[in-house]
């Protein structure tokens, strides 16, 4: 069997050794006689797999106790909705617009409560983070949303400039967690989608400090409760027993890279082979974010001549290279390379990309 080099926004690429590994225990899962999705998720076993994917979490991620730590469901698009029923209480909170993700959770914020755009970028085209002086924050706003990369537009929030403005900071972190190390502690809520870094898609991970628990009103439905959830361990109702699984897999797995420094290295050095690529080719290529917050995890790129692209993904797909058609909304290409695609698929990647351009320069 061959197996692509894949280069999808997600659902993205898993591990290799993740993906025999689950192979190896889908009949049987570690002498239990029956595979993750068939044992109840209320069994020693499953609780044992939770509660070790949890840990594994905690340990990669330096997350102290005094957050909790949830296995949700409804994806990144749900968290939209959801942080603000919990976390607003009546009041305010502040959204800065940098991409699509963070422009659509800001759109279904408005859905719930009264919210700001504290700054946006899109009249730039989403191609740069807002200076100081275009931040309109408010002191008194329940909390300030950020989506710290965003994946259609390849726009990174640098670690250094994720700075405390006395509110609780929320990150949508979907396509770039687990990629370099965080401070946890700089944030009162984090989330993720799991279908970029983290394994399947269906799990949803949230990361929020306890003082932010307990302030939802009491006639939201109870499954959308942080705290219900926190104080049930993720399992009000069946969680998504086999995606948690597989986050689990992929945490042990990234403990064997060295943990988020040993991938944030391997990963920078996949970002700076693809950019000088890009850059390197006299226009052929270019890439339209500014280069102080391009992102290590979404490379969009434009081929000078557009009359190419669909050629360019033709003998991409032919030769083995999938998933580099960018998003409907902006178009060109786009290269996603998370921390389960490798330097030897991104090398693969500029080694056709250069091809293609000395034929068709």
């Amino acid at each position: 069997m061959s197996r692509i080099w894949n280069f999808s926004a997600g659902p993205a690429a898993l591990p290799e050794e993740v993906l025999r590994q689950a192979q190896e225990d889908l009949l049987d899962w570690h002498g239990a006689g029956c595979s993750v999705m068939e044992m109840s998720h209320r069994g020693k076993e499953f609780m044992s797999i939770i509660a070790q994917a949890e840990a594994d979490l905690r340990e990669l991620m330096g997350i102290p106790e005094q957050y909790k730590v949830l296995f949700l469901q409804g994806g990144a698009t749900q968290q939209f909705a959801q942080i603000p029923i919990n976390l607003l209480a009546g009041r305010s909170a502040d959204y800065i617009v940098t991409g699509s993700w963070s422009k659509k959770a800001y759109k279904e914020a408005q859905r719930i409560g009264n919210v700001r755009c504290a700054a946006t970028t899109e009249s730039s085209g989403f191609t740069r983070l807002p200076v100081a002086e275009e931040i309109k924050l408010d002191p008194f706003a329940a909390y300030l949303h950020v989506c710290t990369n965003e994946t259609i537009h390849g726009v990174e929030i640098p670690a250094e400039r994720i700075a405390d403005t006395g509110v609780p900071l929320v990150a949508d972190m979907s396509s770039h967690i687990l990629s370099r190390p965080v401070n946890v502690e700089k944030f009162g809520l984090i989330y993720a989608g799991a279908q970029k870094n983290i394994g399947p898609s269906g799990v949803t991970l949230v990361v929020v400090h306890r003082d932010l628990l307990g302030m939802a009103p009491l006639n939201i439905p109870t499954v959308m409760d942080y705290a219900v959830m926190a104080e049930n361990g993720s399992m009000l109702n069946t969680p998504p027993t086999f995606g948690i699984y597989i986050a689990g897999l992929v945490f042990q797995w990234l403990k064997r890279q060295g943990g988020l420094s040993g991938i944030a290295t391997v990963n920078a050095k996949k970002a700076r082979i693809l950019y000088s690529a890009i850059d390197d080719s006299d226009g052929f290529y270019t890439n339209p974010v500014d280069p102080d917050c391009r992102s290590a995890m979404n490379v969009p790129f434009i081929l000078g001549n557009a009359d190419l692209d669909a050629a360019f993904l033709a003998e991409a797909k032919a030769a083995g290279v999938l998933g580099l058609k960018g998003h409907k909304s902006v178009g060109g290409m786009r290269a996603s390379i998370y921390n389960a695609v490798s330097l030897e698929a991104v090398q693969a990647l500029v080694a056709f990309m250069n091809d293609f351009a000395k034929r068709n320069g």
